[in-house]
């Protein structure tokens, strides 16, 4: 009865087993792409998990300590192989299926599996059984006498990992953390003399009121020096630097101009609004060559501005333009209603055409979103425009398959709870105020025909996960369709605001009649340091005028316009590579101490409180970007993330907490001082409590990288 019971649970499991494998194999052939980026993912992570097992492997070997079992990848083991005397014997499964017991009652190890097969041959046995497991991540290597989960065993045999001395045993422990330096270093290596494109370190703009706007930075300076590095910076130099700075700690950098000057500043990192981690407020610089998207978001683009991916700007309103910031600047004061591109287009001949194109701009509420009066707004001569919904990011109400009963983007803000035509600043106050409460928002709405029509649409403002602030989920821009003055504000510096009603129209600046806040920008324009008349209406019964002193520099006029569209321009990139095997070597090498400094810093930051734990990416953060940079990137980023990686591993070992190759290596001290080693009771409670501490931390940065990845 039991044989039948033991031959019925066998096959049972087997045939569960190759259910699991055709479902499988079909989620392969259906997703063969996504399976074969995941696939990739795991054997580069498994890949410098096993250099380091293999170090650990090698020096036992060479310090002649028995070990037992290594194997690639994790269980339950798909394959065992070990050489014995009769021959080469292979086990299939052994994992999974269970032993069949001899005649002592005890299973036999030489008997398990689902298919065990004895290649016959004389040779010397081999006391290693090398594994490969179902799990293709990492790997790892069992020395005898020797667990991660508790005290290290006793044993009478000469080669049990206990009974090697400290020095052998603290050498074994080492020997991973090494191997994933020499790793990175050799990965490093490679990537650099196959050069790679990475983003450089100039300034692609400022943050408003940051340390860099302070100092002085401004877009299209390089950093040549920051922090006393100077050798093959890229842009991730300058983010670090800051990060990784102390309280009040002044960081020296140098720049190069674009006039070819060169300037020393002292620069203190502050947290960012809406930041977690400290910053100089320095805008990652991008190209002028439209960036790729999904095919959705692709066809989107093009169907909004003929954009393709590939296609780079030559010249705006005839204007050439020769980086990124430059073609900012040209849009951001031309307070025009679209402009004209000229666009260089690769075809898939490989040949080279120019394109003419028109494109839509928006005018710009304020410089940073993170307004905190009245007076950091745009304006025109005090005149602030109404708000339009240039983008809507979520379904805001309950009816959101009614078209009437949510925002879309063109609706024009009439009012917020309470507040007519309000400014961004009013906007977000009573945003703030409103968390988790209905909120009216009352919209003026145009059809296709042309009609506009008022409607009002309840909203529910939240904080979603891992924001600062309390969101309804738009975007905002001004209203420079309508001559309507959402509000006159005081201005620092500035003229007195004009004495103009809330909700006001523009019909005339100096006798000419305007209807757009386009026109009305241009008439003002043509009178620069005269004194001309603006005229105003509210209604049939209610209207007047106001004297204005244009000034002759146009500094009245502080709104700035923006692409109306959202353009995914590429990074600014320069290629990194090495002028032979000897510089590979150096750069490798500066690399990986850049790397092994920096989470050494990081961690030193953690423990004293200047670097949120928030900030740390864990299993599924690391796996989720690798997964993108995989699918987006070309490969050699890929090998140059793996570097990275491997850097990051050894410093995480080397940690001087148990279980960890770094809190052994503590214990062998100790143990050197003592003249002794602690009991095992001792050890295994110092392992558990080491093992509960580190899957806290886990558990804890994987679900912050569940909130980001997914929530935020």
């Amino acid at each position: 009865m039991s044989e039948k019971k033991d031959f019925f649970n066998k096959y049972f499991r087997l045939i569960l087993f190759a259910a699991v494998v055709v479902m499988i194999l079909y989620f392969i052939v259906r997703n063969v792409s996504a399976f074969g980026n995941v696939l990739l993912v795991l054997l580069g992570f498994g890949a410098v998990i096993l250099v380091h097992e293999f170090g650990h492997f090698i020096v036992a070997k060479l310090s002649d300590i028995k070990v037992e079992a290594f194997s690639i990848f994790m269980p339950p083991t798909l394959l065992g192989v070990q050489r014995k005397e009769e021959g080469i014997r292979i086990r299939i499964l052994p994992d999974i299926f269970p032993k069949k017991g001899n005649d002592s009652g005890e299973g036999d190890e030489s008997n398990e599996g689902a298919l065990r097969i004895t290649i016959k041959g004389e040779g010397k046995a081999s006391e290693t059984e090398y594994r490969m497991g179902l799990i293709p991540f990492g790997g790892f290597v069992k020395l005898l006498g020797q667990e991660d989960t508790s005290a290290v065993k006793s044993s009478d045999d000469p080669r049990s990992f206990a009974n090697k001395t400290t020095g052998i045993r603290a050498a074994v422990l080492a020997a991973g953390v090494v191997c994933n330096i020499i790793s990175a270093v050799i990965i490093f290596m490679i990537v650099f003399l196959i050069g790679i494109n990475l983003t450089p370190a100039v300034v692609g703009g400022v943050t408003p009121d940051s340390p860099a706007a302070r100092a002085g930075l401004r877009a299209g300076d390089e950093v040549i020096s920051v922090a006393g590095k100077s050798d093959d910076l890229d842009f991730s130099n300058i983010g670090i630097a800051a990060a990784l700075s102390g309280e009040d700690e002044k960081i020296p950098m140098r720049v190069r101009h674009e006039d070819g000057t060169e300037e020393d500043l002292e620069l203190v990192a502050e947290l960012q609004p809406g930041g977690q981690m400290r910053a100089f407020g320095i805008e990652i610089p991008v190209s002028l060559t439209v960036g790729r998207l999904s095919e959705e978001g692709a066809a989107d683009l093009f169907s909004k501005t003929g954009f393709l991916a590939g296609d780079k700007i030559k010249s705006v309103e005839g204007r050439e333009v020769q980086s990124f910031w430059e073609l900012r600047e040209v849009i951001q004061d031309s307070l025009l209603p679209e402009v004209a591109l000229s666009v260089e287009r690769v075809g898939d001949s490989g040949e080279t055409e120019v394109l003419a194109s028109k494109i839509g701009l928006d005018l710009t509420f304020a410089s940073s979103h993170n307004v905190e009066s009245e007076s950091e707004l745009y304006h025109i001569y005090s005149m602030v425009p109404r708000l339009r919904i240039g983008i809507v990011s979520d379904k805001l109400t309950s009816g959101a398959d009614d078209s009437e009963s949510s925002l879309q983007s063109g609706d024009i803000i009439l009012a917020i709870g309470d507040v007519e035509n309000p400014t961004y600043s009013e906007m977000r106050s009573i945003t703030e105020a409103s968390k988790d409460k209905e909120l009216p928002i009352q919209i003026l709405r145009s059809s296709a025909d042309g009609t506009e029509k008022t409607l009002t649409v309840m909203v529910t403002p939240k904080k979603p996960a891992g924001s600062e602030r309390v969101l309804i989920g738009i975007g905002v821009v001004l209203d420079a369709e309508h001559p309507v003055v959402a509000k006159t504000i005081d201005t620092e510096g500035g003229q007195a605001r004009l004495d103009i009603p809330r909700g006001a129209a523009i019909t005339a600046v100096d006798g000419a009649p305007v209807s757009n806040f386009y026109e009305i920008i241009k008439e003002i324009r043509r009178y620069g340091g005269e004194r001309i008349t603006i005229n105003w209406r509210v209604d049939e019964e209610i209207a007047g005028s106001v004297a204005l002193n244009v000034d002759n520099n146009g500094e009245g006029i502080t709104v700035k316009s923006t692409f109306s569209e959202i353009i995914p321009f590429d990074d600014l990139k320069r290629t990194y590579k090495a002028g032979g095997p000897i510089d590979a070597i150096v750069m490798g090498y500066r690399r990986t101490v850049m790397f092994v400094a920096q989470t050494y810093v990081t961690l030193r930051r953690l423990i004293g409180g200047l670097v949120s734990p928030k900030n740390l990416m864990g299993p599924v953060g690391i796996i989720t970007l690798s997964y993108r940079i995989v699918a987006e990137q070309p490969l050699i980023y890929y090998v140059y993330f793996l570097g990275l990686i491997s850097a990051v591993i050894a410093v995480f070992n080397f940690l001087p907490l148990p279980p960890l190759d770094g809190g052994l290596v503590v214990l062998l001290l100790v143990e050197k001082i003592k003249g002794s080693a602690l009991s095992e009771r001792v050890q295994g409670i110092i392992a558990y409590a080491g093992w509960a501490l580190i899957l806290t931390l886990i558990l804890y940065v994987t679900f912050n990288d569940i909130v980001r990845s997914f929530f935020s």
